[in-house]
C-alpha cells in the first residue's frame, strides 16, 4: 500500500510539473477553466474567497502557520509568511518548492520544503494554522488525513480550506461520467457530502461558505434575449445568495460546487 501510494505521489508530481493532460482532462479544464474562471472573474468570486480566507486568518503575529500544499504559492502565501513567527509550505513538487523558496529568501522565519505532509518525513507539528487552499480533497482517506491534521495543529489550532465538491446532484453525474477518463484522477477526491460530515465531526466548524451553488447555472443565461449587463446582474446576486446563505442552510451549502470551511481543533478537555 505504501509503495502504491508513493507511486501515485510520484505521478502527482509529474503531472503538476508538466501538466500533461490527457484528451478528456484537457476537456473538463477547458470548460471548467473555461466558461467557470470567466464567470468567477465577472463577478469577482476569486477575490471574495480570498478576501474571506484574509479575515479568518487574522492576526497571525507570534503564530507558527503551515501552508500545505503550498505550490509555488498561493494568493495568500507572502502574507502568512511574512508576519508570521514561522512560516512552513511543504508540497510534493521540488520544482514548486525551489520556486517559493525564491520568493521567500530575504524572510529569515519562513522555508519550504518538497515534503510528504503524511509521512514520516514531515516532522513539525504545533502549528496555529494550517492554511490549504484546494488541497484537502488531494487525501483519499479522509480519516487518516483527519489524523494527521489533528496531530499536527497546535491547542486551539485552526484549520481552512478550499475545496471543490460532488455534493449537488448535476456535478456529481458531470463528474462521474467523466471519472473513468479523468489522467488525475487518483489524486483527485472532491468531497462528498459524507466528507464534509467527517470534517464536522472531527473539528469545530468555526465558519463555512459555498460558491456556485445557485450561481453555478449562470451560463443559461446566454440563452435568453437579455442584456450581458443584466446577466451579469443576476449571476452576482445569485453568488451572493450562496455565500451568505451557504453559511446557514446545509442544503445551500451542498449545492455549491466549491466550499470553505473554518475549523479549529477540538479541546481535549
Amino acid at each position: 500500500m505504501e509503495r502504491k501510494q508513493e507511486e501515485i505521489n510520484r505521478r502527482q508530481k509529474e503531472f503538476y510539473h508538466n501538466f500533461q493532460k490527457n484528451f478528456a482532462t484537457k476537456i473538463w479544464y477547458s470548460l471548467r477553466n473555461g466558461i467557470l474562471t470567466k464567470f468567477r472573474k465577472s463577478v469577482g468570486i476569486e477575490s471574495v474567497v480570498v478576501q474571506q480566507h484574509y479575515e479568518w486568518i487574522g492576526d497571525v503575529k507570534g503564530k507558527k502557520v503551515l501552508d500545505l500544499g503550498c505550490f509555488q504559492g498561493n494568493s495568500l502565501s507572502m502574507y502568512l509568511a511574512q508576519n508570521a513567527s514561522e512560516y512552513i509550505g511543504i508540497d510534493l513538487s521540488e520544482k514548486a518548492v525551489e520556486h517559493l523558496n525564491g520568493r521567500l529568501k530575504d524572510i529569515s522565519t519562513a522555508n519550504a520544503y518538497a515534503v510528504d505532509f503524511l509521512s514520516d518525513e514531515f516532522k513539525e507539528k504545533d502549528f496555529d494554522l494550517i492554511y490549504a487552499y484546494a488541497v484537502l480533497h488531494h487525501f483519499k482517506d479522509v480519516d487518516e488525513l483527519i489524523s494527521k491534521l489533528n496531530e499536527k495543529l497546535a491547542p486551539d489550532g485552526k484549520i481552512i480550506s478550499y475545496d471543490p465538491t460532488t455534493t449537488s446532484k448535476p456535478i456529481w453525474l458531470i463528474r462521474k461520467l467523466y471519472r473513468p477518463f479523468q489522467s488525475d484522477k487518483d489524486w483527485e477526491w472532491p468531497f462528498t457530502a459524507k466528507t464534509i460530515s467527517k470534517f464536522e465531526n472531527a473539528f469545530r466548524v468555526i465558519d463555512r461558505r459555498g460558491t456556485l451553488g445557485k450561481s453555478k447555472w449562470f451560463f443559461l443565461l446566454n440563452f435568453l434575449p437579455i442584456s450581458e449587463g443584466k446577466r451579469i446582474g443576476k449571476g452576482k446576486k445569485w453568488h451572493e445568495e450562496d455565500w451568505e446563505k451557504s453559511r446557514k442552510s446545509k442544503n445551500r451549502f451542498l449545492e455549491c460546487m466549491q466550499v470553505s470551511l473554518f475549523m479549529e481543533k477540538k479541546s481535549d478537555r
